[in-house]
C-alpha cells in the first residue's frame, strides 16, 4: 500500500472526527434552544431529557470528508492513482449508495422530529435496498453456507433486500443504552476498513474510516456527556438508519469485492457478518420472544440483550463495554477460525454460544425473581 492511500485514510478519519466534533455541540445547542428532546418513558433507560438528533451530523460529515479527500487528490495531480477506484461499475454504485443514504437520512430526521410509522419505514428501507441492487451491489455468493456458492439474481436480489433491511433494523433496535450502537458499529467499521485495505478496495476503505471518524466524537458525547450540563446526545433514528445502510452496503460489498477463490470468499463472508453477530442474533431472539408472547414483533419493548444485563444488576456503561468487547472477541475469533473451520460449523457454533449465553442470563434473571 502506497503512502498516497495511507494519507487518504488519515485525512478522511481526521476530517470526520474534527467536523463531527464541531457539529455535534451545535446540534446540542439548537436542540436545547428549540426543546427537541427524547422524552423519558417507561420503556427507556434514561431519566433526563436528552436530544436525539446526533445522527444529523453523520451523513453530511461522512460524504464531505470523502469528497474533500478525493478533491484534494485531484487538484494535487493524483488522477492516475484515482483511476484505481473509479473503474468498472464503481461510480453508479456510489451514486445509488448516496441516494439510499440520503433517503434514510431524511426519513430518520422526520422520525426523530415528528415520528414515522414502522410500516412506512420498512417500505422505504426496501426501496433503499433496491437502490443498492440497481447500482450493482447484491449478494451473488454465499461462500459455502448450506453448500451454496454462486447464486443467480432471482435468489440474490430478494436475499439482498432481506439482508439490508435486517441489518438496518438490527442497528436501530440495538440502540438502547449509551454507546452500544455506536460501539458495535465502530467494531464492524474498523474491521471492514482494514479488510478493504487488504483487498485493495480503497474507496470503500475511505468510506469506512470516514464513518468510524464520525462515530468517535458522537461516542464521547453519548457515553461521557453530562445531561444536566446539556452535553449528552443520542443518535436517534437519523443516526441508526444512516449507519445501518452504510454497514449493509459495506458488508455486501466486502463479500463481493473481486474475483477471489471460494476460500477467500469464505473469509470475506465471515469478515462481513461476524462483527454484526450480536445485533443480528439479538433481533432474531427478540423477534421470536415477542411472537411467543403474542406481542407485535415490530413494536419496541425491554427484552434485548442489554436489558437482560441491566436486569441482573449491571450498570449501563459496564453492560455496554461487555457487549462491545464480546462483539470484538466474536469477530476476531470467527475471522481466525474461518481459515481452518468450515463456515457452516462456524455458524452453528456461533448460534450455540449465543443461545447458551441467553439461557444463562434468563436463568439468572429468574433466580433473582425479576419480572422480565
Amino acid at each position: 500500500m502506497s503512502i498516497f492511500w495511507i494519507l487518504n485514510y488519515i485525512l478522511v478519519l481526521l476530517c470526520a472526527v474534527v467536523f463531527s466534533g464541531i457539529i455535534i455541540p451545535k446540534i446540542l445547542l439548537i436542540s436545547f434552544r428549540k426543546k427537541l428532546f427524547d422524552v423519558p418513558n417507561a420503556r427507556k433507560i434514561h431519566h433526563s431529557t436528552v436530544p436525539r438528533l446526533g445522527g444529523i451530523a453523520f451523513k453530511p460529515v461522512i460524504f464531505f470528508s470523502v469528497s474533500l479527500a478525493l478533491g484534494i487528490d485531484i487538484i494535487t495531480g493524483h488522477q492516475v492513482q484515482l483511476r484505481e477506484i473509479f473503474t468498472g461499475n464503481l461510480l453508479p454504485e456510489i451514486l445509488f449508495l448516496y441516494c439510499a443514504v440520503l433517503t434514510l437520512y431524511l426519513v430518520g430526521i422526520a422520525d426523530d422530529l415528528i415520528g414515522v410509522k414502522y410500516r412506512a419505514k420498512f417500505v422505504i428501507q426496501i426501496l433503499c435496498a433496491i437502490m443498492l441492487i440497481s447500482g450493482g451491489v447484491w449478494i451473488n455468493n454465499l461462500g459455502g453456507i448450506l453448500g451454496l456458492y454462486e447464486i443467480p439474481p432471482y435468489i440474490g436480489y430478494p436475499l439482498t433486500v432481506l439482508i439490508v433491511v435486517f441489518i438496518i433494523n438490527s442497528i436501530n433496535l440495538i440502540d438502547g443504552i449509551d454507546g452500544l450502537a455506536s460501539g458495535l458499529s465502530s467494531v464492524a467499521i474498523f474491521i471492514y476498513g482494514t479488510t478493504f485495505i487488504v483487498h485493495h478496495q480503497y474507496l470503500h476503505a475511505m468510506i469506512a474510516f470516514a464513518t468510524w471518524g464520525v462515530l468517535i466524537p458522537f461516542f464521547y458525547y453519548n457515553v461521557f456527556g453530562n445531561a444536566e450540563k446539556e452535553k449528552k446526545i443520542f443518535m436517534g433514528d437519523t443516526g441508526s438508519l444512516t449507519i445501518g445502510i452504510l454497514l449493509s452496503y459495506l458488508a455486501i460489498k466486502l463479500i463481493t469485492s473481486g474475483n477471489i477463490p471460494d476460500i477467500e470468499t469464505n473469509k470475506a463472508l465471515v469478515s462481513a457478518f461476524a462483527p454484526l453477530i450480536i445485533p443480528c442474533f439479538d433481533v432474531i431472539r427478540v423477534f421470536i420472544h415477542r411472537l411467543k408472547k403474542k406481542q407485535n414483533p415490530f413494536l419496541p419493548d425491554k427484552s434485548h440483550i442489554h436489558h437482560k444485563l441491566l436486569a441482573i444488576g449491571m450498570q449501563q456503561r459496564p453492560a455496554m463495554i461487555s457487549i462491545v468487547t464480546l462483539s470484538a472477541i466474536f469477530s476476531v475469533l470467527n475471522i481466525i477460525c474461518s481459515k481452518y473451520v468450515n463456515i457452516n460449523i462456524l455458524l452453528i457454533t456461533d448460534i450455540l454460544i449465543w443461545t447458551i449465553l441467553n439461557i444463562w442470563l434468563t436463568r439468572k434473571i429468574h433466580k433473582l425473581n425479576i419480572d422480565f
